[in-house]
Formats: structure tokens, sequence, C-alpha cells
């Protein structure tokens, strides 16, 4: 079956209430398991020394780098002993209230389908390779697992207050694009750099993208780009620090953005504290336009 039909399956496939199916673990083909390999052992390679100790070891705890393609059910029955999380297999992007009520909940939807091979490279849909790769070793982090919790219980407030927007910009910025302070230099947590062999290098030692300093409101008013490396990316002390910014009612948040303009992507402020490429040391950088 080829990569095109798979999906399309699993696009037909029954869908429960909450859009979950059945991961079918036992049709993906040879080919679609050896990909899964290869894509593994590419970017786990690149991954050393430029991802975070934290995602590393997860990887290595959840038994990632096993051959083939993981069943969701036996990779969840090993991550919920350890924060309580689970993956659901899904067909697609699933709709706001549902992807909220499920991370509210301690479950992460992934999608089941691989990418073909036509693009290997580079998938702009998540598939299983960047969902568990990417996503998955961070929740076996007691700390990052419940900022994702209270992320999805934020997702549904935000959908009552009509500020969905702002809080789309804290999970670009920290969950798909976030990185973190180490010992040895900023690395990367965000999934959407995680799983890009490209912007895993781009990210970290390119001298074009700012790197700022993270700061709450900063992140809810800054614009981001979907469809090619990010021009910013903003910086966490510490997942305990990311944890205690968000840990709260963003009501009082989302009313002092509210009526402030966005800031474009590319572009810094005064207040930013903007990070050298491949070191810890930041500066105050002139603001740009």
């Amino acid at each position: 079956m080829s990569s095109t039909s798979q999906k399309n399956r699993y696009h037909d496939a029954p869908r429960a209430a909450d859009f979950t199916i059945d991961q079918a673990w036992d049709t993906y083909s040879a080919a679609e398991h050896d990909r899964w390999d290869r894509l593994f052992r590419r970017q786990r390679e690149i991954a050393k020394g430029r991802a975070c100790d934290t995602a590393l070891k997860a990887m290595e705890e959840l038994e990632l780098s096993a051959s083939g393609i993981p069943h969701m059910g036996e990779l969840s029955d090993k991550l919920e002993k350890i924060t309580g999380w689970r993956v659901v297999p899904v067909a697609e992007l699933v709709p706001d209230e549902i992807f909220f009520d499920h991370l509210a909940n301690r479950r992460f939807p992934a999608g089941a389908f691989i990418r073909p091979e036509e693009e290997f490279d580079y998938l702009q849909e998540p598939d299983i390779f960047h969902d568990i790769f990417g996503h998955v070793p961070l929740l076996a982090n007691p700390v990052f697992a419940d900022f994702m919790e209270a992320y999805g219980k934020g997702g549904q407030r935000a959908m009552q207050l009509g500020q969905l927007h702002n809080l789309a910009r804290l999970y670009w910025y920290t969950v798909e694009f976030g990185l973190i302070r180490e010992a040895g230099g900023l690395r990367i947590y965000g999934a959407g750099i995680l799983s890009s062999p490209q912007e895993t290098v781009f990210a970290l030692e390119d001298d074009s993208p700012n790197r700022v300093a993270f700061d709450l409101q900063r992140i809810m008013r800054t614009k981001y780009i979907i469809d090619d490396f990010q021009q910013t990316y903003f910086v966490i002390d510490s997942f305990d620090a990311l944890l205690d910014a968000c840990y709260k009612d963003f009501g009082n948040v989302y009313q002092r953005v509210k009526d402030q303009p966005d800031i474009e992507a590319h572009q810094t402020i005064a207040e930013d504290a903007v990070f050298n490429a491949g070191t810890l040391d930041y500066f105050r950088k002139k603001a740009s336009v």
C-alpha cells in the first residue's frame, strides 16, 4: 500500500467522537517501517549536541529507536507510567476544541500516517514522525507534561474569551519552535525544529534569526511563519520557568495584549533580550521594523 493510499485509508477510517482512530499498526508496509528508521537515524544524529538533554534521554527511555514505526498503544503504556500521558492516533489535525480536550486530559493526538518518500525531507502536515519524534519525548518530563495539560485547559478558556490567536502563538513559539538554555549553550526542545534536519541546524547556528528571551506578552503579540524557517525563536531558562510563567488564568494577560499592535515575525523591540548564536550571552538589540 502506498503512503498516499494509506493516508487516504486513515482519512476514511471510522472515528470516535474525540476524532481518534485505530492506528492499525499491522498495516504499515516494510517500506514505511524502513522510512521511519531512516528518518529516526538521521534526525537522532543531527539532534546530538543540539536537542535538549531532556528530549534525548526520553527518546532512549521510551525506546523510540526500536526498529519500525512505534505502536502508539505500547508507547502509551510506557509514557503513562512516567507522567500519566497517552498518545492517541488521529487521521489529521483535529478541531481546536477536540485538541484542547485531549491535552487537558493528558492525551496527545498524533497523526497515524507516515510521510511519503517524495516528502522525506519536508512535510507541511504533521505526520507520525513529527508527532512522536518531535512531541512525545518531552511528555516524559513531569514539568513539561504539566505545562501541556495546563495549555489544554487554557485553550478551552481562550476559546470562550475569543483570544485563541494569542494562545496559539504561545504554542507555536514554545511547543513547536522553542529553545532552552542549558549549560552547554542554547538547545532545542520545540517539535517543529526537532523533526526538521535543516531547521535543527538553522535555529541554533545561523546568524539571521532573532533568539529572544521568553516573555509571555511579547510572544502573544508576535506573528509567526508557517511555510519557512522561523525568523524569531524564544528562549526559556528552564521548563520550570515556563510552567511558572504560564500556570495561571490568562484573562489579565489577554486584556493587556488585546489593544496592543502585533509584532511582525522578523521584528525586534527595545525590550528584547537577544541571544548571540551559539552562546548563552544576550544583549539589548536596537528595535527593528
